[in-house]
């Protein structure tokens, strides 16, 4: 089969039992796409929005890596396994008493920048390996805490043995993490029993597709579900070019813009209003393309 030359971001519903690669690779194959990648993976266990890149939009999926993140999490009180997780072997267990006037009390322990220590079932790299592999043969790598941002933990339940909130964070948190501090917090123990992402960036679970119903669509109708590539890039500053400008800058050639301050990022539009890619101040104060269309 051929392969398409198509391009758009695809605002997947991940189930659970999958992996963020091989969502990737069953959307791709529906798409017919040449070329495809993902924003940042969501663990097997855990379902929810997962942006997906075709083609050119693949040049700035790096946009949404550090963009603020929602999630649903389901937290189990009283058990605690190896991975923080539901995939784990349980190591303890202990009775729970916990009230809803207890959680309240812990959970502004957890907001704002708070220091996580990466859990060792993670994809963190280490000598070039990720850090779940040191895991699976029974090796504890030291790890340094990281400082990660929580904007806001909610909560929904507290049904029995089970916390359900919801999260809003910077990059780089640990759902995982998270569950098994509050559970310490609590004096019961936890980990993470269920974990459903809602919202990546600008990017919200409710306009996303799930694969059964992508699978189910004739491919124009597929192609219609794809978001245009400048979406990813919506939080830049825009620059309207003339079309000299637009040549110069498609063409390698650095423009002088007045005002401008190393370091900065724009995303570049042609008199058309169509979006040509991404530039940055160099040095020398001038705006010098760093990622561009193809077309």
């Amino acid at each position: 089969m051929a392969k398409r030359k198509i391009n758009g971001v695809l605002l997947l519903d991940k189930p659970t039992g999958l992996t963020s690669n091989g969502a990737l690779q069953r959307a791709k194959r529906l798409f017919e796409a040449e070329k495809a990648g993902h924003t940042g993976t969501l663990d097997p266990f855990a379902s929810g929005l997962l942006p997906l890149c075709l083609g050119e939009a693949t040049k700035f999926s790096q946009f949404l890596l550090n963009a603020d993140k929602a999630y649903r999490a389901e937290i189990r009180l009283g058990v605690r396994t190896n991975t923080a997780d539901p995939e784990g072997e349980v190591i303890e267990t202990k009775p729970v008493t916990v009230t809803a006037e207890q959680v309240q009390a812990v959970l502004p322990r957890f907001l704002g920048e708070i220091m996580q220590v990466p859990p060792m079932h993670s994809a963190l790299k280490r000598d070039g390996r990720p850090l779940y592999e040191y895991a699976r043969k029974g090796i504890e790598i030291e790890r340094a805490p990281r400082a990660v941002r929580v904007h806001e933990i909610a909560v929904e339940s507290l049904a029995g043995e089970v916390l359900t909130v919801v999260v809003r964070c910077g990059k780089g948190l640990y759902v995982r993490t998270l569950a098994e501090d509050i559970g310490a917090a609590l004096g019961c123990g936890a980990y993470l029993q269920a974990l459903r992402r809602l919202a990546v960036g600008p990017f919200r679970l409710e306009d996303a597709v799930g694969l059964p119903e992508l699978e189910a669509m004739a491919l124009p109708e597929r192609d219609g579900r794809l978001l245009p590539a400048a979406i990813l890039v919506a939080d830049l500053p825009r620059v309207e070019l003339d079309i000299d400008a637009a040549w110069q800058l498609c063409h390698g050639q650095a423009i002088w813009r007045p005002g401008l301050a190393v370091g900065q990022r724009f995303a570049l539009f042609d008199p058309a209003a169509r979006f040509l890619g991404v530039a940055e101040v160099d040095d020398d104060g001038k705006l010098a393309p760093r990622r561009l269309l193809a077309s």
